[in-house]
């Protein structure tokens, strides 16, 4: 429906065809029908893209968005150097935006960060991808001391990673780091603390 809406009126529908998209793609990939997941979430991207070239205060946030779904469908399929350039793309879009607006787009960066730690593990990059992790667990602290709910998800699965990063790189755990926040997650986890960092991205 929405892509006749769109051809027929592209300016009013062509958001609303990207974001069914996007929705289609993620519903695809839970079914495990990977490839049309794959084409699906590119054709979000594109759409967003030119979107977002045409007015990036409107649709960057979207194509960046797009872009992080893209690369995990990326991921599934196992084309894993594209996926990490797609998630590092969508990196780079969260930076601008979170320098402009902290307050709205910290935790979409450090969600991405999330994604592009994921990529760099796949493609056996520990190291970086432990400061990936780090930078993300960083940036999405804050928010989750102010509205714990809210981001104890995100910011369990960033944990676990970064911790099983550390092991396969034979690097230390960033105390300094991790401190302010494993008391607060264990809360959500009773009797077992890690219990929060266990789970996949």
């Amino acid at each position: 429906h929405y892509r006749k809406l769109a051809q027929a009126n592209p300016d009013a529908f062509l958001p609303a065809l990207a974001t069914s998209l996007n929705n289609l793609a993620n519903m695809q990939s839970e079914v495990g029908r990977r490839e049309e997941a794959l084409g699906t979430a590119g054709e979000a991207v594109e759409i967003r893209r030119k979107l977002a070239q045409a007015n990036p205060d409107a649709f960057l946030p979207d194509l960046a968005m797009s872009l992080n779904n893209l690369a995990n469908r990326q991921s599934e399929v196992g084309r894993r150097e594209e996926a990490l350039g797609t998630a590092g793309e969508a990196v780079g879009h969260y930076r601008k935006l979170a320098q402009a607006n902290p307050d709205a787009f910290l935790p979409d960066l450090a969600m991405s960060l999330a994604v592009c730690g994921v990529c760099l593990v796949a493609n056996d990059r520990a190291p970086e991808a432990a400061a990936s992790f780090t930078e993300g667990i960083r940036h999405l602290t804050p928010f989750f001391l102010a509205l714990p709910q809210a981001h104890t998800p995100l910011l369990g699965r960033m944990v676990r990673e970064y911790l099983d990063c550390c092991r396969q790189a034979s690097l230390k755990p960033d105390t300094s780091l991790l401190a302010p926040i494993l008391e607060p997650l264990a809360r959500f986890y009773p009797g077992d603390p890690g219990a929060g960092s266990r789970g996949g991205q």
